[in-house]
């Protein structure tokens, strides 16, 4: 598990090669785009680089433009908006070959309190009892055609830098029609302290960012017993936003609810919300994606 940690720190950490540019690499895998939370997260890496430290990232709004190329580095140039006296503000411009494949807005905060409220947190099981879900695949991949099991691999890296653990998991061999929520408990596969890192509040915040592309898609086909597995089914991240409210440990383990109020005319909007185990409300989440099956 490690290795796949350190795989992800390595990818989280950018080349500055000049000025408000930076460069970003995607580990080897068999998919043809690059992961939407990896573009996502070492956005908000380049622009935490050009912010005081005692800011700390609140909110992350972004699309993904053109699918990305593992193959081909990527370049952020970071955007200095605004520099006020509680807010500093950053516009992230992704690009490969010229072209942009992914642009963003953040918002930092200088720490203050303040009134504070929060939804409660889903009563459920704990993590402790409960399959890893990288264990599910690998046992579904086994009862796999070769052509399904290509399939599986396209959809899922390697390695797995994050432990997920579902709730009520999902059958993606058979699905059937159900509610369109969903309960994963996530972390870190690794202890960051363990592995040398000092504790850095702005990283583990990149790396939940990382981590809030997963399942949420997928949150918005559960009524419609639509798998990544299906061959007709043509998935993309469309946009992608994240709230930060409170402070977190990445590897220690948290609460992912979704639920997707919402799809037609292709597109799926869900929404996530990262709980701690104490029941603190830490992060929201919301994402649009295409969910075009196609007929033929």
């Amino acid at each position: 598990m490690s290795k796949a940690l350190q795989q992800l720190l390595d990818v989280l950490s950018l080349e500055k090669i000049d000025t408000n540019i930076y460069r970003g690499v995607t580990p080897e895998t068999m998919n043809k785009r690059v992961f939407g939370g990896q573009v996502f997260a070492q956005a908000m890496r380049a622009a935490q680089d050009t912010v005081d430290q005692e800011r700390m990232v609140h909110s992350q709004h972004a699309y993904f433009l053109r699918p990305g190329d593992p193959s081909v580095p990527i370049l952020y140039e970071v955007d200095a908006i605004r520099d006020g006296g509680s807010f500093t503000t950053r516009r992230v411009v992704g690009s490969q070959r010229g072209k942009a494949i992914f642009n963003t807005e953040l918002s930092f905060q200088v720490m203050e309190s303040g009134l504070s409220h929060q939804a409660n947190m889903p009563d459920c099981a704990g993590p402790e009892g409960l399959e890893d879900d990288s264990i599910r695949w690998a046992k579904l991949a086994e009862s796999l055609s070769n052509n399904d099991q290509d399939r599986s691999k396209k959809r899922r890296p390697s390695l797995r830098p994050i432990q997920m653990r579902s709730v009520n998991p999902v059958d993606y061999k058979n699905p059937e029609p159900r509610v369109a929520e969903q309960l994963v408990w996530i972390k870190a596969a690794g202890s960051l302290p363990e592995m040398g890192v000092a504790n850095d509040p702005a990283l583990h915040r990149a790396i939940l960012a990382y981590a809030s592309d997963f399942n949420l898609m997928a949150t918005s086909m559960l009524p419609h017993a639509v798998s990544f597995m299906n061959p007709k089914f043509q998935p993309a991240s469309l946009d992608h936003c994240i709230w930060f409210h409170d402070e977190f440990k990445a590897d220690e383990w948290l609460l992912y609810a979704m639920d997707s109020p919402r799809s037609s005319h292709a597109r799926g909007l869900s929404r996530g919300s990262f709980f701690s185990r104490d029941g603190r409300l830490v992060a929201s989440t919301i994402q649009e994606g295409l969910i075009r099956l196609h007929n033929d």
